[in-house]
């Protein structure tokens, strides 16, 4: 899996070549691509670029979750779902509007950390609850400002206010310290 940001849909100067090419359409020009490709006895068998609009995601630890079957990737505003090992496009969603940056597995679901908001989907991609703040999920020192606990999820926005939300979606964040 890598950047591949100059890649051009339907161009013949591509360093690269994908079997599939998923597109997040949007009226912004993308930001993300990410190409992802299967190797068999150091030979690709299968690839697909993921293209989506909103701010660019970098490849990190937590911006995908990989399992048997299957890859949940971040990939600009978007999630997208892959099946392994041909990475057909099982589904793509939408999560912020502008990045989104981590995904974590929490039990059958997942919890994605965006820009604006966190927001848990399940394995189908479809939103299951979705909390914004009073300010973007992002720190001005870049420290890991998501925490997930026991009982509930923890993160800091720009000015360094905490939030709290169980995985139900529901409000812990004591109102008194804003």
């Amino acid at each position: 899996m890598s950047l591949d940001n100059n890649f051009e849909e339907n161009s013949s100067d591509n360093i690269n070549y994908y079997d599939n090419v998923y597109l997040n359409k949007s009226e912004y020009q993308p930001s993300t691509k990410i190409g992802m490709k299967i190797f068999e006895n150091n030979v690709p068998i299968h690839s697909s670029i993921i293209i989506s609009g909103g701010g660019a995601t970098p490849i990190t630890q937590n911006s995908y979750v990989l399992e048997n079957d299957r890859i949940f990737i971040c990939c600009g505003f978007s999630i997208f779902c892959l099946s392994i090992p041909n990475l057909k496009l099982e589904w793509k969603t939408k999560v912020d509007d502008i990045t989104c940056f981590e995904i974590f597995k929490h039990n059958d679901d997942y919890i994605i950390h965006g820009e604006l908001e966190i927001s848990k989907i399940n394995k189908n991609g479809e939103i299951l609850w979705s909390n914004s703040g009073a300010d973007i999920f992002v720190t001005l020192h870049g420290d890991n400002n998501l925490v997930l606990s026991e009982n509930y999820i923890s993160v800091k926005d720009y000015e360094n206010r905490i939030y709290k939300f169980d995985y139900l979606g529901n409000d812990l964040t004591d109102m008194k310290q804003f």
